[in-house]
């Protein structure tokens, strides 16, 4: 298999890549080029830039230059229409040169073969996802994200597939498949079933969240077990934002995975060789396809590799809860038509029926300003927060985000009274109907979008909806709201997470930690479209504001 079975040669190819791949040099694009095309391969390169709305402080950057690498092996006995990928994320340093050279040594083997019938595309991407989304915007001729970038100048056919390829050694325990895409999309669910059944074929160790699959299934140990990798898929695909390269691809309707090599201290060792292996038998299967992958399932959770739980047995639990918000409007339209109470002398309590529209639409209103102005302002006044405190960019956006939704609390309770008066007991009930419908179908779409993100504000916002009134205890009432806000269910969500994922973390670590997701959520908006933090900020929050309104009706 040449530089795939030769590891003498394989080595030699990236210990080259690692001294050209210096932290200062950047990604070695000349030396890549013509090594692609001393394997057959037309090459081409696509140059990149992309100014961040603010400084990504997680990778060190704020404007971010680049280009990509790609060469195209054409089908020898096809008409070209269709295309497979597979790449490999190159960045400065040497944490993944194991996978570019191996992913050089997969394309000098695959030259050499002529049962192609689709255009196999290696594409060396530099700058991790921002590289790959200017090769796929400029590989199907669209601009969603703003970014500047130079037209491909090759092109393959349709693309069918694509894998990612992450490997920090040259000898890997494992290897992790990772399947969350952007805002939660997955691919079909037969692309993790190819990688299982070739790991099992071949004899390599596979895991899903980097979890080992255990045999124990009727244990409570090994239920438990499950249970944690499942929650793990949920609460990754919750955040909306791509775990991978791959998620990118999912936006064009391309079945698309990442595989992780992992090395830990487990007796079991796979090496290169091995990897090439299984992904060869994987694009030789992929190659075969007449059609896009479709037959299994796009909506699924995985406890493990040979086990998944389908949409229509997850589903059920969002619609009970879904059914509590129903039955809550009902019983509210119930009370709303009873005829309102008469006095001694027979009239009808007038005060009482009479719902006044300003007193409901005022706090829709600035519920929903609120919520916009937690979405635009957080990134424009950033100049004007770095000027008069003493922060960063991105601490700038973090904290006005968190002081505009902090004082959001403050306003909307209070506004109703300044234009209509005392609000009427009609009235906070006619707001309760709307709030609960509003976010009876808010869940619904998300779920039907992303189910993990419906399913969790679920959880925290029916409860929210059911027991709140005007008459409850106030000081109570209003600390369990604010326990079960969209703000605090991302706090517990980051300290769950860390727990799944057995890296505990201190209060402080996590707050610090919880900061950073927020960064990276509004980033992801605005570099890769993501939908969460919009979401979050123009109805989820808005919609609770609502409920916070009632408590405080008088």
């Amino acid at each position: 298999m040449g530089l795939l079975s030769d590891p003498n040669r394989r080595r030699a190819l990236i210990s080259l890549l690692t001294r050209l791949n210096a932290p200062i040099c950047g990604m070695p694009v000349d030396w890549l080029v013509k090594t692609m095309q001393a394997r057959g391969l037309e090459v081409f390169t696509q140059r990149f830039s992309r100014t961040l709305p603010f400084p990504d402080e997680n990778n060190e950057r704020y404007i971010v230059e680049g280009t990509n690498v790609y060469g195209i092996l054409r089908a020898p006995r096809a008409p070209r229409t269709e295309a497979l990928v597979l790449s490999a994320p190159c960045s400065p340093g040497d944490d993944n040169n194991q996978a570019v050279g191996l992913l050089l040594g997969l394309a000098h083997y695959f030259r050499n073969q002529v049962f192609w019938a689709k255009d196999i595309i290696f594409l060396v991407n530099e700058h991790d996802l921002i590289g790959m989304q200017a090769w796929l915007e400029g590989y199907h001729h669209t601009n969603t994200t703003g970014m500047d970038w130079s037209p491909l100048q090759g092109r393959g056919g349709s693309i069918q597939a694509a894998l990612s390829l992450e490997l920090s050694s040259d000898v890997v325990t494992s290897l992790d498949i990772v399947l969350e895409g952007l805002n939660g999309q997955l691919p079909n669910l037969d692309l993790a079933n190819l990688f299982y059944a070739f790991c099992q074929k071949i004899g390599v160790l596979c895991t899903i969240q980097g979890r080992i699959q255990r045999n124990d299934w009727d244990s409570v140990s090994g239920y438990s077990h499950a249970v944690q990798t499942m929650m793990l898929m949920v609460m990754k695909q919750a955040s909306g934002r791509s775990w991978g390269d791959h998620g990118l691809f999912l936006r064009y309707h391309i079945e698309a995975a990442t595989i992780k090599g992992i090395n830990s201290f487990r007796q079991y060792k796979t090496d290169a060789t091995t990897v090439g292996r299984l992904l060869e038998g994987m694009y030789r299967k992929l190659n075969n396809l007449l059609e896009r992958l479709h037959q299994s399932y796009f909506f699924y959770l995985m406890p493990s590799l040979s086990h998944f739980v389908s949409i229509g047995y997850y589903m059920p639990a969002f619609g009970l809860l879904a059914v509590i918000l129903l039955l809550r409007a009902l019983d509210l339209w119930v009370q709303l038509a009873t005829p309102p109470s008469r006095n001694e002398d027979g009239v009808a309590d007038i005060e009482q029926s009479s719902t006044g529209v300003l007193s409901v639409l005022t706090p829709l209103v600035i519920s929903h300003l609120t919520g916009a102005a937690l979405y635009m302002l957080p990134v424009r006044f950033q100049e004007m927060a770095v000027e008069h405190f003493q922060v960063s960019e991105t601490e700038a956006v973090v904290l006005t985000a968190i002081a505009v939704y902090t004082g959001g609390l403050a306003l909307p309770h209070n506004t109703h009274r300044l234009i209509s008066g005392e609000g009427t007991e009609q009235g906070w009930r006619v707001l309760k109907l709307v709030a609960v419908l509003y976010l009876a179908v808010l869940l619904g779409c998300t779920a039907l979008i992303n189910f993990s993100l419906g399913f969790i504000l679920a959880l925290t916002l029916v409860p929210v909806a059911s027991f709140v009134t005007p008459h409850v205890p106030k000081l109570l009432s209003a600390v369990v709201l604010v326990i079960l806000s969209p703000a605090f269910t991302l706090l517990f969500s980051v300290f769950i997470f860390q727990e799944l994922q057995e890296m505990p973390v201190s209060f402080q670590d996590g707050w610090m930690l919880y900061l950073s997701v927020i960064s990276q959520g509004i980033l992801d908006h605005y570099l890769y479209g993501s939908l969460v933090y919009p979401l979050i900020a123009l109805m989820v929050y808005p919609c609770w504001l609502l409920f916070w309104n009632i408590l405080f009706w008088k």
